[in-house]
């Protein structure tokens, strides 16, 4: 079969691999009919993220049509659509059973990796490394779904790919973004970040009960979509003092919430940000934390910031005093996407919200090479892709 495979930094080619078998009686395989480059493959296209070997098959944003299933899958039949969750979680382990199942225990054979760097292994991913799991991704042809009598989520109606798709990943993530800042009515809530996840985080905002979301990026294409598709006051934070601005939108008192959706990525124009690109060029530092250091001093007393963005490892002059003397409260982490897929393709049956609206370009995965160039360079509007093979 053909399938995206990380070939290096800013290396992606389209391989011919064997194809995905059954090997462990819960698994299945599924005929990939729609896929998808996310925000977070760009941390290992940009070479950012450890734990690729060259010919690992990427992507972790997909969904299809089972056409084969171990024995012990008695919920799935070959013809069932099914979109398949980021994480890989087991259904059975003490995180699973909580909901949390981007912490599972089971998922990980390589959780020995992880630990050493987070004391703990998080679920394993598809197709992001070794370590976590080294599964094969979704940027194929076919895919092979561990515990898939727990994990995928069927869909029964005839809403189109585009539509169900980004349940795999960013639609809960923005969601669960949004939900953790515990949004009350009449909240304001600033976002950072216009991106796919910002996008979905401003609608989950305000679905959530908030009076207003204001959104920060410096791309004017995604600041449109902001507005257009969010209904956001969208602001370019090159042209305003964001933690004045915000005082300024809020009377004094800072938002009720803010939401990190850019991550270890941040790009900023002050000293402290230019130092942390030296940082991390050197390998002193990780992440860039920008906008975690800019959420902080922004926020109002007693808010919430909630990070949806990735971070890897160690971030340097974090203003940590003023976190405790405003009272804030810190909630992070990868999405637990299975607790979302029923509540939110709810959502889109009813038409509170059209997934399908960030698309921005469509191609098949023969051109995933240019795709990932473009996305990564904020080229030609790119706001999201979708690939078919």
């Amino acid at each position: 079969m053909k399938a995206v495979t990380w070939q290096g930094t800013h290396k992606m080619s389209v391989s011919t691999v064997p194809d995905p078998q059954i090997v462990n009686p819960r698994d299945a395989i599924v005929k990939i009919t729609s896929t998808a480059i996310c925000g977070s493959d760009l941390h290992f296209y940009d070479g950012r993220m450890p734990g690729f070997e060259k010919g690992d098959i990427v992507g972790h944003e997909f969904m299809g049509e089972i056409v084969e299933v171990g024995p012990s899958v008695k919920n799935l039949t070959p013809g069932d659509r099914v979109v398949v969750p980021f994480p890989i979680a087991c259904g059975a382990c003490e995180p699973c059973l909580r909901g949390e199942t981007a912490a599972c225990d089971n998922s990980n054979p390589n959780a020995y990796m992880v630990e050493a760097a987070y004391g703990y292994s998080p679920a394993a991913l598809y197709g992001y490394s070794h370590l976590f799991g080294g599964y094969s991704g979704g940027q194929a042809e076919y895919a092979r779904v561990p515990f898939a009598d727990f994990g995928p989520l069927k869909i029964e109606s005839g809403l189109d790919d585009e539509k169900v798709l980004f349940l795999s990943d960013i639609l809960p993530t923005g969601y669960q973004a949004a939900e953790n800042c515990g949004i009350e009515p009449g909240d304001v809530v600033a976002v950072w970040g216009c991106g796919p996840v910002g996008q979905f985080a401003i609608k989950s905002a305000y679905l959530l009960g908030a009076s207003q979301v204001i959104a920060f990026d410096d791309f004017d294409y995604r600041r449109e979509l902001a507005r257009t598709f969010g209904g956001a006051l969208a602001v370019d934070p090159r042209e305003v003092d964001v933690v004045q601005f915000l005082r300024e939108q809020t009377g004094g008192r800072g938002p009720d919430a803010c939401i990190d959706a850019v991550g270890m990525e941040a790009h900023a124009m002050s000293a402290m940000s230019m130092l942390d690109e030296v940082k991390q060029a050197a390998k002193v530092e990780q992440d860039r934390p920008h906008v975690l250091r800019e959420m902080i001093q922004a926020a109002g007393k007693g808010a919430t910031i909630s990070l949806a963005g990735v971070y890897t490892g160690f971030v340097d002059a974090i203003p940590f005093g003023a976190a405790f003397g405003k009272g804030l409260t810190f909630k992070m982490g990868q999405t637990h996407v299975h607790r979302y897929l029923r509540p939110l393709l709810e959502r889109i049956e009813r038409g509170d919200l059209d997934p399908s609206a960030i698309i921005t370009h469509r191609c098949k995965l023969d051109d995933a090479p240019q795709a990932y160039a473009t996305f990564q360079k904020h080229a030609d509007g790119c706001e999201k892709v979708v690939m078919t093979p």
